[in-house]
């Protein structure tokens, strides 16, 4: 069994509306991106504490902090970042998860990552060492134009780095993005670090966003080796469908929920159960 949560903010920036929309679909568990058009890195103390009392009030967890860390040009400076990524922590364990989502610095454009690869590992291996201090998990995710947006810079990231407080977050559409076939190139090399999956989509025509079995993400592929494997992790809905942006997607309340439709669909074709 596996257990469903989402990116809420791309319902509405309503945390209200957010948690109508998902008790409507059965769904728990939400990935905190942000709220009343706020990045959760940048939320006061009191702003996250009225987020607690109405998810506890009506009973839904925090599976990850979806953190924009990592998403800073690898030429920027790097001790900013560090002081958000501190409070990307002080999130996790407010909200009682292990789980942080995060990224490996833009690359410029047109550009030899290669030449940049010492300090990606720099600095990733500095949010690992904190990471590992406080006890909790960081999601590395494939994303278009970071170093590691392709299957072979990912796994170099992971075994680089080499902990067991940073993991994979799989995305097939991200994957797509890159020219990269999520089932046939990624996942299987991946798949040993895999402990987290984004569920959407998309076209390798134009990179647009698909609901997740409607595109060439691969996605029942990817679905039906997980479910093989013994996954049992989260699944997370970030399904793009309205709006992409680089720090974050809008889908609305109906796209939101037919994005959900489509990969219940694709779970029940599996038979594969769901919480």
């Amino acid at each position: 069994m596996i257990t469903l949560t989402g990116f809420a903010d791309e319902i509405s920036a309503d945390l209200k509306e957010q948690l109508d929309c998902l008790q409507s679909e059965g769904i728990r568990y939400l990935e905190f991106r942000g709220v009343w058009n706020k990045n959760v890195l940048d939320l006061t103390d009191e702003e996250l504490a009225q987020v607690k009392e109405m998810l506890d009030e009506r009973g839904v967890q925090i599976s990850a902090i979806g953190s924009p860390i990592g998403k800073i040009k690898i030429t920027d400076p790097f001790e900013p970042h560090i002081e958000k990524f501190h409070r990307a922590v002080q999130a996790a364990k407010y909200f009682g998860t292990r789980y942080i989502r995060i990224f490996s610095f833009f690359i410029p454009e047109n550009e030899d990552p290669s030449v940049y690869r010492d300090e990606v590992m720099r600095r990733l291996k500095e949010l690992v060492k904190i990471a590992e201090e406080a006890d909790v998990i960081l999601l590395h995710e494939n994303e278009k134009e970071i170093y590691g947006d392709n299957t072979e810079r990912c796994l170099d990231i992971l075994t680089t780095c080499s902990s067991s407080h940073l993991r994979a977050a799989f995305d097939p559409a991200n994957f797509v993005q890159c020219g990269v076939k999520p089932f046939d190139q990624a996942y299987g090399p991946l798949r040993p670090h895999v402990e987290y999956v984004h569920i959407k989509d998309a076209l390798f025509a134009d990179g647009s966003v698909t609901v997740a079995g409607q595109g060439d993400g691969q996605v029942p592929e990817v679905l039906a080796a997980l479910k093989e494997s013994g996954y049992t992790g989260f699944m997370s809905l970030e399904p793009h469908l309205q709006a992409a942006g680089t720090f974050q997607g809008f889908s609305g309340p109906d796209l939101f929920k037919e994005a959900t439709g489509g990969l219940k669909k694709l779970l029940s074709d599996l038979n594969w159960s769901w919480n």
